[in-house]
């Protein structure tokens, strides 16, 4: 039996998590959806997921921290990290850490196309 690759949706707003998490799913996707900055932080010491879909504005602790956690832990450091943020100069600032940066509004279709290419450029290398 094929098992799907783990997908973390760290965002704060319910709605664009829900949606990110359905996108992720179509992907090919197993998600987890985590709304809050301190859950996400608990949470990757106990996973090592093939995505992160990160917001950078969090409560408890922010994307920035969040997403240099990630490449300074040698079980995440290989993740793909897609930022997906409205404050495009955090995001800038961030952008040679993270594998992708979109800038909200980000659609459905935009994030289930992008994401479904990084598990294709898994299984081909």
């Amino acid at each position: 039996m094929d098992t799907k690759p783990l997908a973390l949706i760290i965002e704060d707003n319910v709605d664009q998590n829900l949606v990110f998490t359905t996108a992720l799913k179509k992907a090919g996707y197993d998600t987890e959806s985590i709304l809050d900055g301190t859950m996400a932080m608990n949470r990757l010491a106990k996973v090592t997921p093939a995505m992160v879909v990160l917001d950078l504005h969090m409560p408890g602790v922010d994307g920035g921290r969040l997403l240099r956690e990630i490449r300074n832990n040698s079980l995440t450091s290989k993740t793909n990290v897609i930022i997906v943020s409205a404050d495009a100069e955090f995001a800038a600032n961030l952008q040679p850490q993270a594998d992708l940066v979109l800038l909200k509004p980000v659609s459905f279709s935009q994030l289930s196309l992008l994401a479904s290419r990084f598990i294709k450029k898994s299984e081909t290398s």
